[in-house]
């Protein structure tokens, strides 16, 4: 070997043993808490200035009461502006959040309360009770279908915003109406035979049975994951703030209906399910039908990896300890997500998967990302990195690169706020509306504040026990 052969030789793997040097100094480099500190601060002021500052005080319907759903790519007013009971909820909700986070801006206070003001008087209903699930602007109730519908997951959302808004300002009238609507609930969709709730309401109360001339691809009459989520979030949220024995007996029964009947042994929810829990599933018929009907049946990503971090939630508050099993199911959810449904090259959680006939592993039917299943993946996989630092499924590198990926393809760092899916999936998200009845703010702010706290150690880390 010639001297000039020996002195490349040696050159190359000194660039290589630079590179392996650099390539793990990066990688300290993001577990250190400098690091980590850095990205809090850089997350809490996007979340300020180009999410809550372009919401509010914009939002508000200082006309008719309530908030305003619908915006623009570039935050104008649309036309189409009902008032759908969820999305009023989660603008209290997270108003009475921000007044407590950021006590020194006082139009947070002033919003969450102009919004508790617009469920007591508008969204309730005096006759019937329950809360209204749809009104147009100036609050006049708007039938579906020829009548009106009230659901379980629209009340669900009704108590979430009433215990928040309670909890940041002690005004017992939010805490009555809350209890109010617990009860509503109690009377009207709570099933004493088979536990859980009726999602689907008459007006009156009335569940609402499904027949045999329903649309197959209708979700009438059957119980779901998604209000028992929700159910399970709202109860959580209540007995923060009020610890009555009832309550606690509904929030552990959705606890343990969610965990060990809704989802399955792989790691997923049911996402619809007959009165008596039995899955509702198209696997066995040709995948056209299976396509027909992927709105009833298929593997929801974002909500598995919401529920995991939710159902860890409501152990918490629940005060059950040493909750061996809840841990291992929410771990068992993330996991799942992870392995099937994670984009590996830019980072994301898919939309849909779906087990067809005879396979053992998943196929996506749906490749786009929506915001609110990428918001929720990054609390959830950062709160496991924290239960589970050493895991070789490395969620602190999924974290960061769903944050990059969220970052570069859902913020709008132009008009504001975040995009309905990832622009790398649905280019046509970046003049789609930013708001509607279905897209507010709720998702991203929880995990983003979330995220922030348990970066800096605060907040949800110190019950994580780290």
């Amino acid at each position: 070997m010639t001297t000039r052969t020996c002195t490349i030789l040696l050159i190359s793997v000194l660039c290589l043993a630079a590179a392996c040097q650099t390539k793990e100094a990066k990688k300290t480099d993001l577990h250190s808490p400098e690091e980590r500190l850095a990205l809090a601060d850089s997350m809490e002021h996007l979340l300020r200035t180009l999410t809550l500052d372009k919401w509010y005080p914009q939002a508000v319907d200082t006309e008719y009461g309530g908030f305003l759903s619908g915006f623009t790519y570039d935050f104008q007013p649309t036309d189409n502006q009902d008032k759908f009971i969820v999305t009023q909820a989660r603008h209290t909700w997270t108003n009475a959040k921000a007044a407590m986070r950021y006590p020194e801006v006082d139009h947070y206070r002033t919003i969450a309360e102009h919004g508790f003001r617009f469920l007591r008087d508008v969204m309730w209903d005096k006759e019937h009770g329950g809360f209204h699930q749809l009104v147009d602007r100036q609050g006049n109730v708007k039938a579906q279908g020829g009548r009106e519908i009230k659901t379980a997951y629209g009340n669900a959302f009704g108590i979430y915003a009433l215990a928040a808004y309670y909890a940041a300002t002690e005004d017992t009238a939010a805490l009555n109406l809350a209890k109010k609507a617990f009860l509503w609930l109690e009377d009207h969709s709570h099933d004493p035979v088979h536990k859980g709730y009726f999602q689907h309401l008459e007006a009156d109360g009335t569940v609402v049975i499904r027949t045999d001339d329903v649309e197959s691809t209708a979700e009438t009459g059957y119980k779901d994951q998604n209000s028992s989520i929700h159910l399970l979030e709202a109860f959580t949220e209540l007995y923060a703030v009020w610890p009555d024995s009832l309550l606690r007996e509904r929030l552990e029964e959705m606890l343990l209906l969610i965990r060990d009947v809704i989802v399955t042994p792989k790691g997923y929810l049911t996402l619809f399910l007959t009165p008596d829990w039995k899955p509702i599933s198209f696997r066995d018929s040709t995948e056209e039908v299976i396509m027909k009907h992927h709105g009833l049946d298929h593997v929801s990503f974002g909500h598995d990896v919401e529920t995991a971090f939710l159902m860890l939630e409501a152990s918490h508050v629940l005060g059950i300890e040493n909750d061996v099993q809840t841990h291992t199911i929410a771990k068992r959810m993330v996991d799942h997500a992870l392995e099937n449904g994670w984009d590996e090259q830019v980072g994301g959680f898919y939309d849909e998967g779906y087990y067809f006939r005879d396979a053992d592993t998943i196929r996506i039917i749906r490749d786009t990302k929506n915001w609110w299943a990428q918001a929720e993946g990054l609390n959830s996989l950062l709160m496991m990195s924290k239960l589970y630092p050493e895991d070789p499924h490395n969620y602190y590198e999924k974290f960061y690169k769903l944050w990059r990926y969220a970052d570069t393809y859902l913020i709008d760092h132009e008009h504001g706020d975040w995009y309905s899916g990832g622009i790398d999936k649905q280019p046509q998200f970046k003049t789609a509306n930013k708001g509607g009845i279905w897209k507010g703010i709720y998702h991203h702010y929880r995990s983003m504040t979330q995220c922030i706290d348990m970066l800096r150690g605060e907040g949800i880390s110190e019950w994580l026990g780290h």
